[in-house]
């Protein structure tokens, strides 16, 4: 793991979102304490096409190098989901760094403590299939069993694979990362609320729209 974090700072001195005025400022640690190794100014204010937001996200990442771990006040959507892609942990607070830093750092390192012990013993976990093509799965389930799996490690190698017609998810909220991978994918969502404490998402495949050429 990389001894760096990178935030993204407003004018003020304290996080922000993407697309508010600012700079991404990459702190490392060295014995114990934080310092300022490199700062980049990034604003998304006036990026107007999906096209020039993944080229404006493309700076940041190459800008990240090795990298992995990002705070910002409100980071969603895709430049969301460009993070997860090249696998930089995301972290949204609110603040001045180093009211937060230490603090996310030791949760990094005990996630990877967690996960190098799931590699150790793995475990199979995947949607039912209740119809051909239609399956369901339930989070809260699943994280009762275990509190170590995440969300993301059981329901994103389902999705990347994409073989199924719609995908029903039980859960109390709707993980960050998977509205990003739907606005990525050719996916839909439908929620619907159960109760105060859960709702079911139903996730399906887009369905391409039929063009004049299609029916000649």
């Amino acid at each position: 793991m990389s001894d760096e974090i990178a935030v993204y700072l407003g004018e003020n001195g304290e996080t922000a979102s993407l697309y508010e005025k600012g700079k991404v400022v990459i702190y490392q640690k060295e014995k114990g304490q934080w310092r300022i190794a490199r700062e980049k100014d990034f604003s998304l204010q006036a990026v107007l096409s999906i096209k020039d937001l993944r080229t404006k996200m493309q700076e940041i990442i190459m800008f990240l190098h090795e990298c992995k771990i990002f705070v910002g006040r409100s980071i969603v959507g895709i430049p969301y989901y460009i993070l997860e892609k090249v696998q930089c942990s995301v972290w949204e607070c609110s603040g001045k760094p180093k009211e937060f830093l230490t603090d996310i750092w030791h949760r990094e390192e005990e996630e990877r403590r967690n996960k190098m012990k799931r590699r150790k013993s793995p475990k199979s976990i995947f949607p039912v299939e209740v119809y051909p093509g239609v399956y369901t799965i339930s989070l809260k389930e699943i994280q009762k069993k275990d509190s170590n799996l995440t969300s993301k490690q059981v329901l994103l190698p389902f999705l990347r694979k994409g073989e199924f017609e719609s995908l029903e998810v039980l859960c109390n909220h709707i993980p960050l990362w998977l509205e990003g991978e739907i606005l990525a994918g050719n996916f839909d969502k439908e929620i619907m609320e159960l109760n105060e404490q859960e709702m079911k998402i139903v996730i399906s495949r887009r369905v391409p729209e039929k063009t004049w050429s299609d029916s000649s």
